[in-house]
This record gives C-alpha cells, structure tokens and sequence, in this order.
C-alpha cells in the first residue's frame, strides 16, 4: 500500500510537535517491521508536524505506568453494566520531551471495557475485541518535559491480576508508522526465566485491589498462608521411592530381593514389538540416564516384551522387575510404551536404581487429554512436540490441538492461502487486509512470535510424532462463533477477488453476510466474530477446511477420526441478516426461528463430519442447543461448566444421552488460571484464582457434585450441588442424576493462551499440573466418594466425604508431592521444561525462620539483612526484612522471590 507522505517546514521544528487545530486525520494502515524503522529527519512527516524521528523518541522515552486503585465500586459505576461492578485504575504518561501535537493516538490492549473517563484531556476508544485508543480530547494541554499525566478511568467488572496490563502500547500519529512504546513491553527475569511486566504497579492492598467482592474471603497466598497450607506434608524422600505417576492399579514389592542398578543401561528383547512403538520411551529412559545397550555386548540388564494374552483394554500392561531382569507384557503399543514409562518412573534419576516389584495396571479412563490453545497467541512446533513428549511419559493418550478462533488461524490451508497470509498474524492494519487487528497485547508489527502458524509439513511431522507415542491429535478450528480469523480472512480474499474482477470466486468461501446489521458482542467484546449460518458459502468453507486437513492426516498415516467444531456461539448474533431472515421464512431444514440456527448450525456440520466417518466434538454449552434426534450416534462433549455453579447437572444430562462426556471443569482443569491467590500469577480466573497441583490431585471426577464437600467457590465460600432430580410444573425434567450404566469418557486439560505469550510461559502453566491431570485421568483413588445414582445433596456438612477417607486422600497427596518434589521434577529439567518453580511458604517466630514448599524436598533460599541468599535450615535465625524463594530440582532455576511478612 502507497503512502501519501506530507512534508512541511514544520519538521525541523525541536518541539516534538507544534500545537494544531486540524483534526485527527485518517491513521497509516501499513506497517513495518521495527527494523525498517530509520531515525533521521528526512524521514515521512505527519500534517501536524511529527516526524518519524520523533515519534520513534517519543516511543524510546515516553514512560507508561499502569495501576490498579480499587475494585471496589462506587457511585460512578454504571449501574446498567456487569451488575453495577466496575474497578478504578490508572494510566501514567511521563514524557521526556515536550508534547504540544494533538494528532496522535497510543493503541494498547485493555482487557475489560472502559466505562468512563475522569477529566477532559484524553479520551478512550474500544476498536474491537481489547483494542482500544487514547488520543488527545478537547481539554489537552500538552505534556511538558518530565511532566506525568494520569489518565483515571473506570472499567467494567474487576482488574485481580497484574498480568491483566497487556504489553505492547504503540504511538501512531497521520502519515508515520506506528512505533512500540518501549516502556511498555515486556521482559525477562533472569533467575526464573519468566515476563516480567515494569509497567504495571505491584498490588499492595489486598481489600480493595484483590477482593471480587465485599463477600470475597479468599486470601491472598502470602508466605504465611503457603507455609499453614503446606504445614501438613511430610518431607519424606522415602515415599517417593516405589512411586509410580500415575498410580498403577496393583504394586507388589518383592522384599526379598535387592534393588538393580540400570547404570549400564537395558539390553531391550523386542520379541515382534516394533521399535517405533517403543522408541519414544526409551528415548525418556535415555534423559533420565538409561541408555539402550549394544546387544552384543555383556552389560545393561535385560529387558523383554511379551504378549499379554489376557488384555482386554487397551494400554493394559504388566510390569516385571526382578534383580537381574525387567520384562514387560502388553498387547498393545501403548501398553508396551506405558510399561516402558512405568519403569522410567521407577528410576531414580541421581542413583539409577529400581526395586524389585511386579506392577499390574489398566488405566481408569480412555480418553486421558490435554488442550492447548495455540490460536490466542501462537506457540512454536518444538512446544508441541516437548509437550507431546510428556504426555506419553505420563499416560496421556489425547492432544486437542486449537488452531482457529477470534485472534489467529494456525494452519495452513491449501487452496485458502489468506487463512494463514492474513489470520495468522496480527498488526495495524485497520483495514484488516494484510493482516488482523492487535490483540492480547501483540503491538503493531507482525514478525512476533506470538503470531505465526503451522505449515502442512510441520502438521503432519506433530501428527506422527504424536502416533509414535500413542497420542491422538484432535485438530479444532472454533465456529460458529470465535471465527473472527476466518471471517477477516476470507473478507479480505472476496475484496482481492472482486478487485480482479472474479465476482462469483469471491463469494465461494465468504463466512459474513455485508447487509447484517445487528448489533451484538461477544463474551471478548467482538461484534464481527460470528460465521453467518444462514449463508450455503459457509459450509463450503467448513467442508473445504475440514477436507484439506484429513489430507493432511493421510498424508501422515494416521486417519482423521475426532474432529471438534467449537460449537461455541455468540448471543444475539445473525437477528437483522436479510439472508437468515429470508432463511427462517423458507427453508427445508424445519428452521423456524432465530433461536434455533445455532442448534442447526452444529447438527448441520455434524451429519456432515459422519458422512465422513469423522465423530463431531464440541464444547458442552454448545452441544446443549442441539436436538439429540438430530444429531449422529456418536457425539463428544467436552464439559467446561463450573461445579460450584451446578455444573454436574449439564455433564450428567449430556452422559445420559449416550455421548462420550469428557470432563473439563474450568476451577480444576483450566491450566490458563494462577496456581496461588496471587496478582502476580499468570492467567485469567474467571473460575480460580489458586488451582495449584493439590487441589487436581483433589479432584474426584467420578462424582462431579462430591466436591462440594471438599471445595469452596472462587472467593472461597462454601456451594451446595443437588444431585436430585428436578422437574419443572408439566413434569419436564429439568435436571437429573447420572444413569447406570452411562459414564464420562474421560478427562481434559486445558491451557487456553490469552495471556500465555511464549512457551516458557506455556510450560510454566502446564507443568507440574499436567502430571496431577494424568493422576486424574489414568488411577481412581481409593478415597473417592462413590456417585449415588439415586441422587443426593452435597455440601460441607453432608457427609459422605468421610473423616478415613479424607485421612487417604491425605496420605495419597504424601506420597504424590514427595514424589514430584524428590524425583519428577528433576526429570523435567533433564528435559529442559519450563515447570513452575512453586512459591514457599515461610513465617518468623521469634526471630527464627521456618519454611516449607508444596514438594518436599525442592530447596530453599532465604536473604536477610545481610543482603545474600543462604541456604534455609529450620529455625535459622534471621534479621528482617527477610525474602525466601525455591530452587528447581536441579538447582538451575530459580522461583518467584516473596517476602516473609
């Protein structure tokens, strides 16, 4: 795209703009990457007399803070929005040159809407999703050199984390390109690895910034409060010793035989296994030091496949170590390959030695899976591939890769070169034809890594990978709704295509109706996210994609067979497109309203997938629209309602109908959200705020409502579930418990990425809770309360989470956090994840520090007055003011520092 360049004598003026009456012009709408950025004074000029050299200076200098003052609402609140709730925060401008320009906006990400603005100086414009625009108002005075503006505003809702202040704000002015304020980004710590955000003001008052509510009694994970939570747990190293993760079935010692070194590796005796079933695990027992030995040689210890005759679920393994030889019985790969991880387990990374033991296990559920969301922000291929890596290692058999929503498509296509030219990549570019509007924090430039996608090859090599190791990718591109890529994609393929003359081309794969003129938002704010379901284009385009990526899984060997549509819908959408109005009134598809395109939509696009042989899944409120009649047999669900908002009810009534629930409950399975009540945790928590590894290990997913009795809500405050029958006045049942025989197909984490921008940050969310996840998934615990099918009331005072088994859910969690802190984790580090390194607890009694951490056994630093970091012993003395952190398993990395109170 051309750019008119406009030159005036005003360039050379030192004032990094002169005062002018002209008004805001239209903005640039191409950009450059920063590389292309010069600083001389020669450069382009804007009608109000910045140059580019000066904006670049006002981008290199200006000094942005952001600070949350309360979220306690007041008076000024709009009493009409989010139920009168609205916090009050602030934005500093100190510059360090004077400022007289009005022409000029700085474009940044702002999670929740604004609601209002105090004074006359700035103004702040929503653009779409959380892109919004300060510019100058009718009161601006200028800013002078070393002078701090505040911009007071008040937001809807609440602001709970620091990580809500989204990176990246850039400074546009008419005619320049657009240039990151450097203040604003983001950078890394050196000791933990992980962002650090220098803009944003540490929360300080625990009431008024990191309380939802006046009822809110959750507390935040001060020292004080980790060391009372951690108090209970043993560090004993000797429990972790026989410990397998997950938890097999039947473990039998045999005590009458010493342990055997596997210092000189394994001799492995495929007897017709393939070593391409089997070659990723040994690939984990080769980080751990247990190298596969040359056969023909005397060393390593004999390790031998058998068949398993009398199998009959499929990972089913049998695990025999003796004091002079392993063998392993399956009739399967992935039983073969779990026996294989069963034993890496075993192993002692620093000695390289197992117990003699005969192990017999079957795994609980399956499908044991994990959801990464690749499509918020990108992650690269090698993220994928190290996470795939784990997974096998823990037993996990399913990847639900989430490659299209609102803010990226991250898949290449063929034939749709615009899906991944355009929808792959954000930038300014207001007209959206190069590229999508900045999201999350992304900034003006398109060469980030949070923007990218994945080639056909690079598809297929993670395809592979996966069948390597016994893991099913489930390839999902959100629709109806969350498909803003895909619609600005292919609105910008129809514009090149009219342009050419090629009128009916255009059309072919259009997902938005021109005409539609209703007004609606979605839950991020979008009113342009929606596929029109009203328009034959749309289907086109679904039955394209869905059939140029089951090439892909042919070209890889591996079937398409699971393929998750979303489901995902947006309130109000398609109530004024002259198509779905001329839809409803003539139509054979029994459509006779509004309200029931969405259910169309999904039944529409799953009889397709079955014409297929391709199952639909999709997310559980969706599905819920649906008419069971006129759906396939065969259906998935994945249940993403919260518990303490009667989500047992939703997950039972979708089990009943004969589809393969598969449980996702948001407050224990959404790894997205912080692991402790802290502001500086990373992660949305619109269901909680401290899901930490304990509270998985917790989780007892055969009887949803149970939890009621162990859990609390997300401000900490006891939630009954009625598990009861529930009719309505003409009978109809509303609600219901679960029905012999019926049951969940398994269970699903989930990392969605809105403020997961790097992979380090993905594994810091990921680890260690995907290890509590595959517990979940793969053992039932003996402490479960049994469902009672008859239906019951669960709350703190019900009862049947009993005193004996609350003791073996304790003794349980024992024995799992001494394992993880005296062996797992460090076999992490071997493989170089990016684990949360957990936050200590620590209080001071009578000058004596005493600490503790989640998983015995992890390290502990503390630095006092004397201003160096010591090792902790118990009851050290110290002198205030004293900071305490955790050293990772191999003493590399370092946890987030906190100070003893």
């Amino acid at each position: 795209m051309k750019i008119k360049v406009i030159v005036s004598a005003v360039a050379l003026a030192l004032s990094v703009g002169a005062c002018s009456t002209q008004n805001e012009t239209e903005e640039v709408t191409r950009v450059i990457s920063p590389t292309e950025q010069g600083s001389s004074l020669s450069q382009p000029v804007s009608s109000s007399g910045l140059t580019q050299a000066s904006l670049k200076l006002i981008g290199e200098t200006l000094d942005i803070r952001y600070r949350v003052v309360t979220n306690i609402p007041d008076d000024n609140c709009d009493q009409g929005a989010a139920d009168g709730r609205c916090f009050l925060a602030e934005i500093d401008l100190t510059s360090q040159v004077d400022i007289d320009s009005k022409d000029w906006a700085i474009y940044y990400s702002q999670m929740r809407p604004i609601q209002s603005i105090v004074g006359d100086e700035f103004s702040i414009t929503r653009i779409q999703g959380d892109l919004h625009k300060i510019t100058p108002a009718v009161g601006f005075s200028g800013i002078r050199k070393e002078q701090t503006k505040t911009i007071q505003f008040r937001g809807e809702l609440w602001q709970l984390s620091e990580t809500d202040a989204m990176p990246n704000y850039y400074i546009v002015a008419d005619g320049l390109e657009p240039v990151i304020i450097a203040s604003t980004q983001v950078s890394v710590d050196p000791e933990t690895g992980m962002e650090v955000r220098p803009y944003v003001s540490a929360f300080t008052d625990s009431d008024s910034q990191y309380k939802r509510r006046e009822t809110d009694k959750l507390q935040w994970a001060t020292t004080e409060v980790l060391y009372r939570n951690n108090l209970n747990t043993p560090v004993d190293a000797s429990l972790a010793e026989n410990t397998i993760l997950p938890t097999p079935s039947k473990v039998s010692l045999k005590t009458d035989a010493k342990a055997i070194s596997l210092k000189d590796g394994i001799k492995l005796e495929l007897n017709g296994v393939s070593l391409e079933a089997v070659d990723a695990a040994l690939q984990r027992l080769a980080r751990i030091g247990v190298e596969q030995s040359n056969p023909e040689v005397e060393s390593g210890v004999n390790t031998a496949l058998y068949p398993l005759a009398t199998a009959s679920i499929e990972g089913e393994y049998r695990l025999e170590i003796s004091s002079n030889e392993i063998k392993i019985f399956a009739a399967d790969d992935a039983g073969y390959s779990y026996g294989l991880a069963s034993l890496a387990a075993l192993v002692d990374a620093n000695t390289l030695t197992v117990n003699p033991m005969i192990v017999e296990d079957t795994p609980r559920f399956d499908f044991r899976g994990m959801h990464i969301d690749v499509s918020r922000n990108f992650h690269s291929k090698q993220l994928i591939l190290d996470l795939l890596d784990q997974m096998a290692a823990y037993k996990l058999n399913k990847l639900h890769l989430h490659m299209a929503d609102d803010e990226g498509w991250r898949l290449e296509i063929a034939g749709l070169a615009e899906l991944t030219e355009v929808g792959s990549k954000r930038c300014h570019d207001l007209n959206e034809d190069t590229c999508l509007l900045p999201q999350l924090g992304s900034g003006p430039y398109s060469d980030t890594k949070v923007n990218g996608y994945y080639s056909k090859a690079d598809y297929i090599e993670i395809l592979q990978y996966a069948t390597a190791r016994q893991i099913q990718v489930i390839p999902s591109m959100d629709m109806p709704g969350h498909s803003r890529a895909a619609i600005k994609s292919m609105e910008s393929r129809a514009r090149k295509l009219n342009a050419q003359g090629k009128v009916e081309e255009a059309k072919q794969y259009l997902l938005s109706d021109s005409q539609d003129k209703t007004v609606y938002s979605s839950i991020q704010y979008y009113n342009d996210n929606t596929l029109n379901v009203c328009m034959e284009s749309t289907f086109t385009f679904i039955e394209k994609v869905i059939d140029e990526i089951a090439k892909l899984h042919q070209a890889a060997g591996v079937p398409l067979n699971l393929y998750h549509i979303g489901a995902d819908e947006t309130a109000g959408a398609w109530l004024e497109s002259p198509l779905c109005k001329a839809f409803i009134a003539n139509n054979d598809k029994g459509v006779t309203s509004m309200d029931q395109l969405g259910a169309y939509f999904i039944e529409r696009t799953s009889k397709m997938l079955a014409d297929k042989g391709i199952e639909a899944a999709g997310w559980s409120d969706g599905m819920s629209h649906t008419r069971p009649e006129n759906m396939p047999k065969q259906a998935q669900s994945n249940i993403w309602d919260v518990i303490a908002h009667g989500g047992h009810k939703r997950a039972h009534q979708q089990a009943n109908l004969g589809w393969q629930a598969v449980l996702g409950q948001p407050e224990v399975l959404y790894f997205d959200f912080p692991y402790e009540a802290d502001p500086k945790e990373h992660g949305y928590y619109w269901a909680s705020r401290n899901t930490n590894s304990k509270k998985i290990h917790s989780f007892m997913t055969g009887n949803l409502p149970a939890n009621a009795e162990q859990w609390t809500d997300i401000e900490n405050l006891p939630f009954e579930a009625d598990d009861t029958l529930k009719t309505d006045e003409s009978g109809k049942v509303i609600s219901e418990p679960l029905k012999a025989p019926f049951g969940f197909a398994g269970i699903q984490g989930q990392l969605w990425s809105e403020t997961v921008r790097s992979d380090d940050v993905a594994e810091y969310m990921m680890f260690p809770r995907l290890m509590m996840l595959a517990e979940r998934a793969w053992h039932k615990p003996s402490w479960e309360v049994p469902y009672q099918y008859q239906g019951a009331v669960y709350n703190q005072n019900s009862g049947f989470f009993t005193k004996e088994m609350r003791q073996a859910q304790a003794s349980d969690w024992h024995t799992v956090a001494n394992t993880l802190g005296a062996k797992e984790l460090l076999k992490l580090d071997k493989a170089n994840i990016a684990y949360r390194v957990p936050t200590p607890g620590a209080v001071i009694k009578d000058g004596k520090l005493f600490a503790n951490v989640i998983f015995p056994g992890l390290e502990i630093e503390y630095r006092d007055a004397t201003g160096r970091w010591q090792n902790y012993a118990e009851g050290v003395r110290v002198t205030a003011p004293v900071e305490v952190r955790v050293i990772a398993a191999d003493g590399k990395r370092k946890g987030r520092t906190l100070v003893v109170e």
